[in-house]
């Protein structure tokens, strides 16, 4: 091979190595030259594996090398080969270190692998020890249960005999006290030992419960058989022992009773509760025997008038028996009370027959005569007994009636009576219905309740009689004085009526919680209807129109153009007193609602419904409300009308407010502080008083000030200071006249701002100039946030404007306006309401069907 040409080749290919004469020559020996060029490769083949293990940033492990560029690098100019030598030594140096990196590599991945399988190997045989270890623990553990089960056997054994043992001893032994109890029993049966038979006749029963198991037994079952014999016979013994000291004649035994019975009784509570039953019965019975002779239907003392005598005959009966047969019945029977109990059925029954047919002969007096001394007496069964037999299941006969929940059974019916008369308030004060505490009450007077339409009829009659004696008086007397110090005064006659309502539900619910105290109610709102039409909207002012009416339904509509006259002051005082009595009315009607529900049995309380009433003594308010409205409203007219007549083209410049502000202004300060001072009660009606006012006369203002036109520059100056001023002293309306300053309600403040700000943006419009006409349309869309074209037109109207001129600035108008939402109606009146119930039109719609029905 010629290295010559081979270096010379290699040289070739060196870009930078050059001659002067742009000849590439070389320096080196050929074998140099060639050697190197053999290094390079090798060292590039040896770093590419190690690049493999070890990444590197050096020019030989790049995945573009390029020898030539490298050479190139390494020899930049002639002078430079003459170290080639030396290069290639580095690069041999270079690629030894680069093998023996590679064979450690190498050989250390050879050794990982080996040590990984010795550690397997070495891990599985650890495994094989463990479950070796773990199965001869388990092998252990399983001798050493059984070992343990054969040591308890023989004392489990042991045990089931013992407790076998045991049990057989116990049943051998209640035997044998089964059999000799037995023997006894029917001895001492046959001796009438009952002192002694109580006692062993509990222990035999006793005893015999434990061989309720072993009935198949025929010993067993043998004796079950002769005890139940010795307690038919013991029974039937005891039944003919009390037959014998009791006969059915009513003659009682001399002597009085006997220990024989007293432990007979003892016996009897052992035996079948019917023996006791009928102990019972025959001895109550015969106690009441005398009674039934006594007052008979055909007798003067069976009669209401002396009902008395019927209640003192069982009170001495009662005593009798504590003295003669107190001891003789266990004290658990409570012999006293059932007495007391049947005497009241037997009596509730017989008055119930005798009521039935002399029903015509009973008056009002007597009937209540007869109620109060039976709820007397029912109150004193409440103190001396407890009332537990009312709900003994043993007696068929003593059933009592539901207790009643009438929150004032624990007074004395009279004494609450008179104070009921004189009290007043009581009803503002509802308190809850408390758990009745007389378990007796209306288990005699619930005979009365059939009867009750004669104490209804009575009431109505009186409620009736006491109306018109509040018509008559309000006329005698005439309307109340002017009170301005206190508020408006309420009517006394309405206290007066609440008081007698008051008196009358405590007294019906004394006697019955059922369907009179519905009867009642109707009562009641008949004549709450009565005073809310006879004595409050009756005498309410009456207003005299151009149409000549005196109706309360010209109240409720505005008749533009009519003459309303003034009220005086006596007149208002008047109204804000019925509005004061109205309110009372309303408040106190639903307290008494209230009450009446806590009073009725549960199944009737949705039968008690006064809303209706109470919906009348609002209209009362919402009508008295309108009257105020209306008489300030109407006053304020001609102020308005003058305003409307006025030459506003001819104003020549700007000064205080109009004569026509002052006028308004003044009959403000002269109707609002009487309103104010007579409604201090009720200042919640004062606000909607002036809400009203402020919803009536803020349209009517606006309405009046479309019809001043035309209207010149300075005329629309100085129509905005009079609204400003007129604003003013609306929001300052609550408060006129007083000497102590109360900031106006939000809600009313809201609407005066709302309706006289549209008054002020209106007359902004009239004064802006109407070129250009698309200024003119966006600042009018731009003010009033409800502009419509028929507002737009009157402004022009005001403006003076031709119909001409008019046109192009509606369609212009018509052009910018937002499309309306779908519903919608355009309108440009001033929507202003307060949300009270008094101002619902179904309720002004009803007034009207109320007063055309009364007229």
């Amino acid at each position: 091979m010629d290295l010559g040409k081979d270096l010379c080749r290699v040289l070739q290919l060196l870009p930078g190595v050059q001659t002067q004469n742009g000849l590439r020559t070389a320096i080196v020996h050929e074998e140099g030259a060639w050697q190197l060029k053999i290094q390079l490769w090798e060292c590039r083949k040896k770093w590419s594996q190690k690049k493999q293990v070890f990444p590197s940033q050096d020019p030989l492990d790049r995945a573009d090398f390029n020898a030539v560029e490298y050479i190139n690098t390494l020899f930049p100019t002639e002078q430079s080969l003459a170290n080639i030598d030396e290069v290639v030594n580095k690069i041999r140096l270079k690629i030894r270190r680069l093998d023996d990196n590679i064979r450690t590599v190498v050989r250390g991945q050879t050794n990982v692998g080996q040590d990984g399988r010795q550690a397997l190997e070495e891990a599985q045989k650890a495994i094989q020890q463990l479950f070796g270890k773990i199965k001869d623990i388990k092998d252990k553990a399983e001798k050493s249960e059984q070992m343990v089960k054969e040591i308890t056997r023989d004392i489990k054994q042991l045990d089931h005999a013992k407790r076998h043992l045991t049990t057989s001893i116990t049943t051998l032994n209640h035997l044998h006290m089964l059999a000799g109890g037995v023997d006894s029993l029917e001895a001492m049966t046959r001796r009438r030992q009952y002192g002694e038979v109580a006692n062993l006749l509990q222990g035999v029963m006793n005893v015999l419960e434990h061989f309720h198991k072993y009935m198949g037994i025929p010993q067993i079952r043998q004796l079950s058989e002769r005890v139940k014999a010795a307690q038919t016979e013991l029974g039937q013994q005891i039944l003919a022992d009390f037959e014998e000291a009791f006969p059915s004649q009513g003659t009682k035994r001399p002597g009085g009773p006997s220990n024989v019975l007293r432990d007979a009784c003892l016996v009897a509570n052992i035996l079948d509760p019917r023996i006791k039953q009928e102990i019972i019965k025959k001895f109550i019975k015969q106690h009441l025997s005398e009674y039934l002779v006594l007052f008979q239907e055909n007798q003067d003392v069976a009669w209401l008038d002396k009902i008395d005598r019927r209640y003192a005959w069982i009170k001495r009966q009662l005593v009798d028996y504590e003295e003669k047969y107190g001891r003789m019945f266990p004290r658990e029977w409570c012999m006293a009370e059932r007495i007391a109990v049947e005497f009241c059925h037997v009596t509730r029954t017989e008055l119930a027959k005798i009521m039935r047919t002399r029903a015509k002969e009973i008056e009002v007096k007597l009937l209540l005569f007869a109620i109060q001394r039976t709820t007397n007496f029912e109150g004193f069964l409440a103190k001396r007994f407890s009332g537990c037999t009312l709900t003994d299941g043993t007696l068929d006969e003593l059933e009592v009636s539901t207790p009643s929940t009438n929150p004032f059974l624990e007074d004395e019916p009279t004494p609450e009576m008179e104070e009921l008369a004189t009290e007043k308030g009581d009803l503002d004060q509802p308190k809850k219905p408390k758990a009745p505490d007389n378990p007796f009450h209306g288990i005699v007077s619930k005979c009365f309740e059939p009867h009750l339409y004669v104490y209804i009829e009575s009431q109505d009659k009186n409620l009736g009689e006491l109306i018109d004696r509040f018509v008559a008086d309000f006329k005698a007397q005439g309307p109340p004085k002017p009170n301005t110090d206190e508020g408006g005064a309420v009517l006394p006659s309405c206290a007066d009526l609440f008081v007698y309502y008051k008196k009358c539900m405590v007294q019906c619910s004394q006697l019955s919680t059922g369907e009179p105290m519905i009867a009642l109610t109707t009562i009641f709102q008949k004549y709450l209807r009565e005073y809310a039409w006879k004595i409050l909207s009756g005498n309410l002012p009456k207003t005299t129109t151009s149409s000549g009416g005196l109706t309360i339904s010209s109240l409720l509509k505005e008749k533009e153009g009519s003459e309303v006259a003034k009220f005086t002051l006596e007149e208002l005082c008047l109204i804000c007193s019925i509005l004061s009595t109205a309110e009372y009315c309303l408040a106190t009607t639903q307290q008494l609602e209230e009450k009446l529900k806590e009073k009725v049995d549960v199944s009737l309380i949705e039968r008690i419904n006064l809303t209706g009433e109470m919906d009348t003594f609002s209209t009362v308010i919402s009508s008295s409300i309108q009257l105020l409205v209306q008489d300030l409203d109407a006053a304020c007219d001609p102020a308005l009308t003058a305003m409307s007549k006025m030459q506003w083209q001819n104003v020549e410049h700007v000064g205080d407010q109009s004569p026509y502000v002052t006028s308004v202004i003044l009959h403000i300060k002269q109707n609002v502080p009487i309103i104010r001072d007579n409604l201090a009660s009720t200042r919640k009606y004062f606000t909607q008083f002036c809400i009203k006012f402020a919803n009536s006369f803020i349209p009517k203002f606006i309405t009046h000030l479309f019809k001043c036109k035309p209207i010149s520059m300075v005329g629309a100056e100085q129509l905005l200071l009079d609204t400003h001023s007129l604003k003013m002293v609306l929001l300052d309306l609550p408060s006129i006249g007083s000497q102590v300053v109360r900031k106006a309600p939000a809600s009313y403040t809201k609407i005066v701002v709302k309706g006289m700000t549209r008054a002020e943006m209106i007359l902004k419009v009239v004064m802006a100039p109407h070129e250009p006409l698309v200024v003119f349309v966006d600042n009018y869309i731009k003010l009033l946030t409800d502009c419509n074209t028929e507002t737009f037109q009157k402004i022009l109207d005001m403006k003076g404007l031709k119909r001409s001129e008019q046109s192009s600035m509606l369609e212009l108008l018509r052009q910018r306006l937002p499309a309306p939402p779908s519903g919608a109606e355009s309108s440009g009146s001033l929507s202003l309401t307060a949300p009270t119930p008094e101002q619902e039109s179904s309720r002004i719609r009803k007034l009207e069907k109320l007063i055309k029905k009364r007229l």
